[in-house]
């Protein structure tokens, strides 16, 4: 099976023969300084294991299960969090681009901008990120069969713009429930590069009444399988107090235990 194209994010090259790239940070913006905070452990963590790292949280959560649910700072003030995550950091940023009257704003501080899995068929969103130049990340729709995504990845192509990732995270089998397809990884594989979401592929959508639910426990065994399966990059959403967090409380995984989880990927990873 042929192997994916490279793409670049940033400073980083993401593809085969690459050290796997670590996507990771809040589900949402909470504040500036526990973004910052965030960013600085993480980036100090990957630093020690050598991996190329960008930071992820998003400015607004468009697609929360209650419209009571916090949301973010918006697009404004997030951008200009991010911005000084890049700067004071110093590493890149990832975030959710919900609209495409957002892009072009998006992009003057994003270094990858990442189309939401449930809006992964959007033409005009995917059309406007891609001809925003910078890396875009298309998460698969958990309504989607892997191949259906070279679809979604020849529309921000077909804008000039070559580098597109592909990520995934978790397909619905029946209600509330997410499951993963190894070979889905390695299908994926020969179109784009991927990433597999670890965190949310634990989720129960809306299983816990008007937030997501989750088992969190399942998070390592995922990755592990994951990698093993031969995949790019790996996103998780980290946060240094899981049960205060404003999103995805069940399914972020500690700062804590971040450490000694990716130093068991890479020793799989070292293993193939």
């Amino acid at each position: 099976m042929l192997e994916a194209v490279s793409a670049k994010l940033g400073p980083y090259t993401v593809g085969p023969g690459q050290p796997p790239l670590l996507i990771a940070g809040p589900c949402v913006i909470e504040s500036a300084d526990h973004s910052l905070r965030l960013a600085e452990r993480i980036a100090a963590i990957a630093r020690r294991l050598e991996m190329p790292y960008v930071f992820k949280a998003s400015y607004d959560k468009a697609n929360r299960s209650s419209m009571h649910s916090f949301r973010g700072p918006g697009l404004e003030d997030g951008l200009r969090i991010l911005q000084r995550v890049r700067t004071e950091a110093g590493v890149p940023v990832l975030s959710d681009v919900h609209d495409a009257a957002h892009a072009a704003a998006a992009a003057e501080v994003l270094d990858c901008l990442q189309v939401p899995a449930f809006l992964c068929r959007q033409t005009d969103l995917l059309l406007a990120c891609g001809g925003a130049g910078r890396c875009v990340n298309i998460k698969k729709g958990q309504f989607l069969a892997p191949e259906k995504m070279k679809l979604a990845v020849e529309k921000v192509r077909q804008t000039g713009n070559p580098n597109v990732l592909v990520t995934d995270r978790g397909t619905f089998f029946g209600y509330e429930r997410l499951v993963n397809d190894m070979t889905g990884l390695q299908i994926m594989r020969t179109f784009a590069p991927v990433v597999f979401d670890a965190t949310h592929s634990v989720q129960y959508p809306g299983g816990a009444g008007q937030v997501t639910g989750g088992a969190r426990e399942f998070i390592p065994l995922l990755a592990r399988a994951a990698v093993a399966a031969g995949i790019d990059a790996l996103f998780m959403e980290v946060h240094d107090d899981p049960p205060g967090a404003k999103s995805d409380a069940a399914t972020v995984w500690p700062l804590d235990q971040l450490e000694p989880l990716l130093q068991t990927l890479l020793r799989i990873r070292a293993a193939l």
